[in-house]
């Protein structure tokens, strides 16, 4: 029982040193990756939930991946008003305002 304690707290560091460098500036509160990992590895418990409620929290806040776009189109309201609007355009058939379209040139002088 007491080599799976230890088990487990290795799985953790590792863990935790793996997505401390798959991590962006943001993610680590600006502070650098290797002030991390010696945090994680002299003070394995502490520096583990200290890492993961910091990353995680940071994550949450942000609400979105990594690159500023919504996870997925259903979380995207651009996505969900132009599908609504197709829908829209479906349903009512060829009668339909197509919608606004350029105005003519203005005549030349």
């Amino acid at each position: 029982m007491r080599n799976l304690g230890i088990l487990a707290l290795v799985a953790l560091v590792v863990y935790c040193l793996v997505d401390i460098t798959r991590s962006d500036d943001d993610e680590r509160a600006g502070v650098h990756p290797a002030l991390w990992m010696v945090l994680v590895v002299l003070v394995p418990v502490l520096g583990s939930i200290i890492w993961l409620v910091v990353s995680r929290s940071r994550r949450s806040r942000r609400g979105q991946v990594g690159d500023g776009r919504p996870p997925s189109p259903d979380d995207d309201p651009d996505f969900l008003r132009r599908l609504s609007q197709q829908q829209r355009r479906r349903t009512a058939g060829p009668t339909a305002d197509p919608g606004p379209t350029d105005p003519p040139p203005d005549p030349e002088p």
